[in-house]
């Protein structure tokens, strides 16, 4: 049940999009919105009034994650590259899309329903994960072999730029610096607790109704090379994760957690990068499309067998 307000969301958003109702085509404001105010906001007040003795228990949560996701990233890029005879912009672009979680569309009012108040920390962590291991990884590629001559902007090489836009983002800056306040023992004032809360509970929902808006714009096609790459993100991720639990003795309520946020379908950052830098945009969908919708099994599954309350 808790993930039936998810889909709901995310088909109307689906809708709004097929009728045309909200032009699918240019997101632009709602991503911005989501991307750059709501979420930003609400991972910088969930890390900053976290206690310090919590910070220090995600740690085990942020390396275990992005070992997963930079596993999955590199052996889908090389499939890729060697099976695919998908060139290094495109490869990168469906390795990111495969490897990185819908983390801010759908992980975090899952864990919101699931994990309860701890869970925006945990999801932001993920997202850190995310953005510190796999995006810049793909912004290089994508900046160095993108077919069209782009402008990296600010100067500098392609490579110290793309770690520049990856890393100066709202998305990672914003739990980065509540993480610093946290640990510096800094209590964040009620006025800009509430202030910032207001806007940022506005993520979990804006987030969903936008990756359906997203998807309405998708032609989907379901290659073999699509159906293996949601096999990838919604089996082989989770399994993965729980391998590596197992292996590293992670402490259960950890390793719970981090199965569950393995299991979350692929995201649309492929998708977004792609639009932005020309890139054919098809496959990334695809597989976004093929995900999401696959996801309603597996994670109905890895819920009722983990957090069977």
């Amino acid at each position: 049940m808790a993930l039936a307000p998810l889909f709901f969301v995310m088909a109307l958003g689906y809708a709004a999009g097929k009728a045309r109702k909200i032009d699918n085509h240019h997101v632009g404001g709602l991503n911005s919105l989501t991307m750059e105010f709501a979420l930003p906001a609400s991972l910088f007040v969930a890390m900053a009034s976290a206690p310090r003795s919590e910070i220090f228990a995600e740690v085990p949560l942020f390396l275990l994650l992005s070992t997963v996701m930079l596993a999955i990233y590199v052996g889908w890029y090389a499939c890729a590259r060697r099976f695919l005879a998908a060139d290094p912009a495109d490869a990168a672009l469906q390795a990111l899309t495969v490897a990185f979680p819908n983390l801010a569309g759908v992980g975090l009012p899952i864990a919101a329903a699931v994990l309860g108040p701890t869970g925006q920390i945990q999801v932001a962590v993920a997202i850190a994960a995310g953005s510190i291991m796999v995006s810049p990884i793909t912004l290089v590629i994508v900046e160095l072999y993108a077919r069209r001559d782009t402008k990296s902007g600010g100067g500098g090489t392609p490579i110290a730029s793309a770690l520049r836009r990856a890393m100066t983002k709202p998305v990672v800056v914003a739990p980065m610096a509540g993480i610093a306040l946290s640990l510096a023992g800094i209590e964040l004032h009620s006025v800009v607790s509430a202030s910032l809360s207001l806007i940022g509970q506005a993520a979990a929902g804006v987030a969903l109704f936008l990756t359906g808006l997203v998807l309405s714009a998708q032609s989907f096609r379901p290659y073999w090379k699509v159906i293996a790459a949601t096999l990838v993100a919604d089996i082989m991720r989770p399994l993965l994760a729980g391998a590596a639990v197992i292996g590293l003795s992670v402490p259960l309520d950890t390793a719970r957690v981090a199965i569950l946020l393995a299991a979350i379908p692929s995201g649309f950052f492929g998708i977004l990068f792609a639009v932005s830098y020309g890139q054919d945009s098809t496959t990334a969908g695809s597989i976004v499309i093929a995900s999401t919708l696959f996801s309603a099994v597996t994670m109905a599954m890895i819920i009722a067998l983990l957090f069977p309350a």
